[in-house]
């Protein structure tokens, strides 16, 4: 006698047949086109450096150097807090001029002083108050001459504090001491010497790269978000898996790379290409948030990363400006009054790491100081848009 099958597995295989059938027919007949960009007049609106009040409209400005570019911007507004960011910009270009002549040695202190010259720029136009002091100590550990006996404490008052305050990442009292290698290891530009320096399960890859990073909107809910792409080798499930606040967005394909977007949303009510007052508000708010978790590397090509967020040791939740100006703070230091222990670093086999900060840094930081002041997007020359 054939024995009879029990009814509830026939209908689970039914059910399961009906939804293979309906997946396939999903994918059939999903949209593959990509979200709409969000536009302002003609100008769409891609992610920028500057964390407050980006200049969303505007084009890269493509330049080798933005000394000059700032120094006419800030010449163009006649106000006094213009007129006083001058003073300083003009000063921070002597010391960057003066910092080429000498040696890797020497060259941090006067790098240093152009770091605290542009920051009082970008304070004294954005009219942020700061004490005059630097806002930052520094010392060394007895021991060997590594980079985590190197160590520096944020302060409460100073002209970097001042730069804690406009970068929204305020001092507290009780700040911790970082190691120079823990922020090396934090700093996204120099963070493949770093990675190639010290090769170790402790230090894991700390930034994805992400590429076509923008704002894009659903007009039906009124609402936009940031959207980026994993590069193909990094669209997997461990890579996505890293990335907190973030979802893989299903409207697309996601075979050959994912598509990835920030889970939280703003209001986005525009018509036309002429949004209102408030959505223009929420989108800079939005972008400021949102941008403190992002990194960028200045160069001849927009390279964006995101910085992970999920480990628990190493991690320093500051800015690349603010960990570069105190780090430069304590070369200095060692330049002008124990560079025998320069030296000696500079001897260790963290030397290409450490050569690597000193040459890179100028660059890297002026650059995000010159899109702070001015709310453009700088970019080297010798490549085709």
């Amino acid at each position: 006698m054939a024995k009879k099958t029990d009814p509830t597995i026939k209908l689970k295989a039914r059910i399961e047949k009906a939804e293979i059938r309906l997946k396939d027919l999903q994918e059939k007949v999903k949209d593959r086109t990509s979200r709409q960009t969000i536009q302002v007049g003609k100008s769409e609106v891609v992610l920028k450096k500057a964390h407050h009040n980006p200049n969303f409209t505007s084009k890269t400005i493509l330049t080798d150097s933005t000394w000059s570019y700032v120094e006419i911007f800030l010449k163009q507004d006649k106000s006094k807090e213009a007129e006083e960011a001058l003073f300083y910009w003009e000063q921070a270009r002597n010391f960057y001029e003066a910092s080429k002549s000498l040696s890797i040695v020497s060259s941090p202190l006067t790098i240093y002083y152009c770091f605290l010259n542009a920051t009082k720029a970008l304070l004294k136009y954005k009219k942020q108050n700061f004490n005059l002091k630097h806002g930052v100590t520094g010392k060394s550990k007895d021991g060997q001459f590594v980079l985590q006996n190197e160590t520096l404490t944020i302060k409460p008052k100073g002209v970097l504090s001042g730069l804690c305050a406009y970068l929204g990442e305020p001092i507290k009292n009780n700040e911790p001491a970082f190691t120079i290698k823990d922020i090396f290891y934090n700093l996204s530009f120099i963070h493949r010497a770093f990675q190639l320096t010290f090769p170790s399960p402790s230090y894991p890859e700390l930034f994805v790269p992400i590429i076509n990073p923008r704002y894009v909107y659903d007009k039906s809910r009124k609402v936009g978000w940031f959207e980026t792409q994993l590069e193909s080798e990094h669209s997997n499930n461990r890579t996505y898996g890293n990335l907190v606040g973030f979802g893989l967005d299903k409207k697309y394909d996601n075979t050959n790379f994912y598509v990835i977007r920030r889970n939280k949303t703003f209001k986005w009510n525009c018509t036309r290409n002429q949004p209102t007052s408030d959505s223009l508000t929420d989108l800079t708010r939005y972008h400021n948030k949102i941008r403190k978790q992002l990194r960028t590397i200045y160069g001849p090509n927009n390279l964006w990363y995101i910085k992970r967020t999920n480990l628990s040791t190493h991690i320093i939740d500051r800015s690349n400006l603010v960990l570069i100006f105190a780090t430069m703070h304590r070369l200095s230091e060692m330049a002008r009054y124990e560079p025998q222990a320069l030296v000696k670093h500079l001897e260790k086999n963290h030397s290409w790491l450490l050569t690597e900060f000193i040459n890179k840094s100028p660059l890297q930081f002026i650059d995000e100081i010159s899109s702070e002041i001015t709310g453009n997007d700088f970019r080297a020359t010798g490549f085709r848009e």
